[in-house]
């Protein structure tokens, strides 16, 4: 081990220049036969561990020296790739993919081309991150074969168990990975259903995730062990808030209800409370309920169904805040001044009983002074309001601070009862929307800041500052829309970006603007450190207010429960808890993204199967994306079609990377972001998540030249007409 150490401190001299095995044999003096097969061990070993490398010489320098990395393989649909490490990106060709597959931890090779562009490829697969694959088995002539949902590029697959199974053409199966190779050795773990049978295609993509709507046995056995009421003895050492007057504010179609609100006036401004549901206090650390909860990480919410991350007894039953029955709560309490201020708070376990169930579109009802909602709910008209003027109070301080709202477009797929999409409407965001935002927000920064100067083991939610390289190429972007990004790159300031939006705000190519601005962000991501929200411009932040839908939010409250209901001063658990805490944020990170994977497939996919029965109808649209094989166009209801490149038949266009932007070569046309164009739908698929579109282009109407030209131009057809008739002997 000391010899393995003296290496690598060579290695990392500054003046190394590179030596060979006998070369370092000679330095090390370990010339014998002995010595010398000793250091060729230590050369393998590092080598194995990926530590040193050799050139084209043979000579040994630090892996990374050569340009060897550890990353993150990301394969295109395409066929091509990109390794992703700390620090950077680059290229990976499809011949240069090796054995990887998407999501895979590599081992990659590095350089950098001529121009500029940096490429590698892929040495070894460290961990494999895909262990079932979904997809159909095809039968044709007694011959079975299968076909991957999402393309697995060069490999073939050899299953070892159809005879377990009773298939048809076009049976949809999950296959479990059992070893890796330029085959793929796997058997059939469970048979999902025939391809065309309604809820099989969602159902598909989420198992594929890893996302299993079904809990266990074990799971569903200590579920039927928790009481489906409240005891009188679980009162003990709660507060009793039963007799505040308390509502939910949720949207219709939500059953799973882990936040309440509250509101009183004080003299300096408003007492706000914030209710949330414990549960932790049900879900025990290390329960098997736990041990669920925390591999799912999230709820995952996808068109037509909601895979929960709890059992439905727990986040439909007894952890939901319904109205008129008891609930376990813990509570944060803030006193907030007219400037948005929180100067008092409190946080602590307690009881509560909602007095209503109220939905987002029937309290924007109530402040939009409908007569009769008003009329239904009296006693919460001045609630309402209150509510409303403090939200505008909050907001208004985080706007000072710079919190930027993107305020994006989403869409809602509307689906009948086969799961067919029959319309795309968006989404509203109106003053109810916001002011449950704003209160939680508050509540997760309240929660976060007493739990960083507690200085207790916790989860914080983090979003850090945007790289420079992508601010710099987002400062590309909105200069091509029009807008002048004001400031550093260097070091970027949310106000920087929040000003950009508002100068931008009803404008055509606003909503282009914020989402490219979003896509130049960095992903949020939890932590057990304190490290900021970005996006929010706040210091401290965490997630308190979903612990039925997010495993951070229940470890947030098992921390507090434990370190500061309960007083808890073991040092050596606390430093544990801190540890297990940073691997946690690992998980609920990765459980998240792949949530979001999931979503956003379900929606393309559905986009894609709303759209077939639009192959041909013409759309408005706006240009939203440029790249060097065509265009992005998204319609007014989010869906997004490819213009392919080789579609524009009016003339040959050329990508120009630093406006991006295509360029007709003969006639100068230009497409740019934000563009209005006319497309036709030309093409959409369901199973591939694709629409494909046709830029309309409208031909120019030829003008009649002036009568003198028009009279000109007659006779000079006249002078040839009689030449030509001299030379067919008269005849024309």
């Amino acid at each position: 081990m000391k010899k393995k150490m003296e290496i690598l401190d060579l290695l990392h001299d500054s003046s190394y220049k590179g030596m060979t095995t006998a070369e370092l044999s000679c330095y090390f003096q370990m010339e014998d036969s002995a010595s010398f097969t000793e250091l060729l061990k230590y050369l393998n070993e590092l080598e194995g561990e990926r530590l040193i490398a050799r050139d084209s010489r043979e000579r040994y320098f630090l892996s990374s020296h050569l340009g060897y990395v550890t990353g993150t393989l990301r394969v295109n649909p395409k066929g091509f790739g990109f390794v992703d490490t700390t620090d950077t990106s680059f290229y990976i060709a499809k011949e240069a993919l090796g054995l990887g597959m998407d999501k895979d931890i590599v081992y990659a090779k590095s350089w950098t081309n001529n121009d500029g562009s940096v490429e590698g490829e892929v040495i070894d697969v460290i961990e494999h991150h895909i262990t079932h694959i979904v997809g159909v088995v095809k039968i044709k002539e007694g011959r079975r074969y299968f076909l991957p949902d999402s393309p697995i590029l060069n490999r073939r697959f050899r299953i070892t168990n159809y005879e377990d199974f009773h298939l048809v053409n076009d049976s949809k199966v999950l296959l479990k990975i059992d070893s890796y190779g330029a085959t793929l050795k796997c058997h059939i773990e469970k048979e999902i259903g025939y391809k065309y049978d309604p809820g099989i295609d969602i159902l598909s993509v989420l198992l594929e995730k890893d996302i299993n709507p079904e809990f266990s046995d074990a799971v569903m056995k200590e579920v039927m062990q928790i009481e489906e009421a409240v005891q009188d003895e679980e009162l003990r050492n709660r507060e009793d808030l039963r007799s505040l007057l308390t509502i939910t504010i949720d949207g219709e179609d939500a059953r799973d209800l882990d936040d309440a609100i509250s509101i009183e006036r004080i003299p300096e401004g408003y007492r706000l409370y914030v209710h949330i549901a414990d549960v932790s206090y049900y879900v025990r650390e290390g329960s098997e309920i736990d041990k669920e909860a925390y591999h799912r990480g999230t709820s995952v919410y996808v068109v037509d169904r909601v895979v929960p991350m709890l059992p439905h007894a727990l986040c439909n039953g007894i952890c939901s805040l319904n109205p008129h029955v008891d609930r376990l709560t813990l509570t944060c309490q803030m006193d907030i001044n007219r400037k948005g201020d929180v100067i008092n708070y409190k946080i602590f376990p307690s009881v509560i009983n909602s007095n209503e169930r109220m939905t987002y579109t029937n309290v924007n009802k109530i402040l939009e002074g409908d007569e009769k909602v008003q009329k239904r709910y009296p006693y919460l008209l001045d609630m309402c309001i209150q509510m409303k003027v403090l939200s505008d109070i909050i907001r208004r301080r985080r706007e000072k601070l710079g919190a930027i709202d993107f305020d994006t477009r989403e869409a809602k797929i509307l689906v009948d009862e086969k799961g067919k999409p029959k319309d795309i409407v968006l989404r509203e965001r109106k003053d109810a929307e916001r002011m449950i935002e704003d209160f939680m927000i508050a509540a997760n920064e309240t929660v976060a800041t007493h739990a960083k100067w507690m200085e207790i083991p916790s989860m914080y939610r983090v979003h850090e500052q945007p790289e420079p390289k992508k601010i710099r190429e987002f400062a590309r972007v909105a200069k091509v829309l029009g807008y002048t990004f004001q400031g550093g790159i260097q070091n970027v300031y949310p106000m920087q970006l929040q000003s950009l939006l508002k100068e931008a705000k009803g404008q055509d190519n606003y909503f282009v603007l914020s989402s490219f601005m979003l896509r130049s962000m960095q992903k949020a991501r939890y932590d057990n450190r304190c490290l900021g929200h970005f996006g929010l411009a706040l210091k401290e932040y965490l997630h308190f207010t979903s612990p039925i839908r997010r495993y951070p939010d229940l470890i947030v409250h098992r921390m507090l429960r434990k370190y500061v209901f309960n007083s808890n001063t073991n040092t050596e658990k606390m430093n544990s808890d801190e540890k297990w805490c940073e691997e946690a944020a690992i998980q609920a990170s990765d459980r998240e993204r792949n949530a979001v994977d999931a979503e956003r497939e379900v929606d393309d996919m559905k986009k894609a199967e709303y759209m077939e029965k639009y192959v041909g109808s013409v759309f408005d649209g706006v240009v939203s994306g440029i790249t060097k094989f065509g265009m992005f166009v998204e319609l007014e209801n989010t869906v997004e079609g490819l213009v392919h490149i080789a579609s524009l038949q009016d003339d040959y266009y050329h990508y120009d990377e630093t406006t991006h932007s295509l360029i007709g070569e003969h006639t100068a046309k230009v497409y740019r972001m934000g563009q209005h164009v006319r497309v036709k739908c030309i093409g959409a698929d369901r199973f591939k998540r694709e629409v494909d579109f046709e830029v309309l282009v409208q031909k120019s109407k030829k003008k009649s030249p002036p009568l003198k030209q028009q009279k000109r131009l007659a006779k000079q057809d006249r002078t040839r007409n009689r030449k030509r008739r001299k030379r067919k002997g008269g005849r024309l």
